[in-house]
């Protein structure tokens, strides 16, 4: 069996739990795959897209954003993928650095995948040029200023929905816990196919999030009156600046995340300890 790691070497105890697995998988006979940035004892170092191509499961060290990285380039290659959290308690790392020696469970077959849905945004800019991109948690859009109110419009089927605001949030369910939550989006499951619009300093009290169903198709516009840089940004990427003759679409990708799950932590024990944390 091929295991491709992918480590953020900036965590602390990132290298040292690196070494132990690597004298692990030698053990296992497990052949252990590296970045060729990163040299470690018993793994083969080669170019990171090849990563994706030999390792039969992505492991990630590092936060949730290390995930989401991965993750959306696991997905191109139908590869399930696992976090080791080398970071805060987040949402989607299922095991400590501590606990890497439950990766035999992968031999034997002993786990479980939840499947995670993405989304699709395709640009078209004034000039009929289309980027499209995928998104885990969330596409944004907002004003390049603090403060400054812009019009977006949000097409859905045969309606119109149009926000006065900082900025809206389109987010998946894995996304709803992220910037959607801290800007009063609801929590979804996980296990659901949807997406949420959560806009971002309303200038209307009558403005709430709105949950849509996966088969729908957002086409967005949107401008300043006072002229400010508009942006879109993805997984927290800033992608594209937005003009007024921008078009942007967002709809469900037609690839999905495979997150392997080693141990009964998921999403609602996850949510529980977050929970337990916020009022201590």
């Amino acid at each position: 069996m091929n295991i491709s790691v992918l480590p953020n070497t900036d965590k602390r105890g990132c290298l040292e739990t690196l070494e132990k697995m690597g004298e692990f998988f030698k053990e296992k006979g497990i052949k252990g795959y590296l970045p060729e940035t990163v040299c470690c004892s018993n793994f083969e170092s080669i170019p990171e897209e090849e990563l994706f191509i030999k390792g039969d499961f992505i492991v990630t060290i590092g936060g949730d954003g290390t995930i989401i990285r991965y993750a959306k380039r696991a997905a191109e290659h139908n590869k399930p993928i696992i976090g080791i959290n080398a970071g805060r308690m987040g949402y989607l790392a299922n095991i400590e650095q501590s606990e890497y020696k439950l990766l035999e469970k992968l031999l034997t077959g002993d786990y479980k995948t939840e499947k995670r849905m993405m989304l699709s945004v395709s640009v078209t800019d004034e000039n009929g040029k289309i980027s499209t991109y995928k998104a885990l948690n969330d596409a944004v859009i907002t004003s390049g200023f603090i403060s400054r109110i812009i019009d977006i419009y949000v097409g859905v089927h045969n309606d119109s929905i149009h926000y006065r605001a900082d900025g809206i949030i389109v987010s998946t369910p894995t996304g709803s816990t992220a910037y959607s939550l801290s800007a009063g989006g609801p929590i979804v499951d996980s296990a659901s196919c949807c997406m949420c619009i959560t806009p971002i300093c309303s200038h209307s009290l009558s403005a709430k999030p709105i949950i849509l169903g996966a088969d729908r198709e957002l086409k967005i516009n949107a401008v300043s009156k006072k002229r400010a840089d508009i942006y879109l940004t993805v997984d927290g990427k800033k992608v594209a600046q937005i003009k007024p003759k921008t078009k942007i679409i967002i709809k469900k990708s037609e690839e999905a995340v495979d997150l392997i799950r080693l141990n009964d932590k998921d999403f609602y024990s996850t949510l529980s300890m977050k929970f337990s944390d916020m009022i201590k």
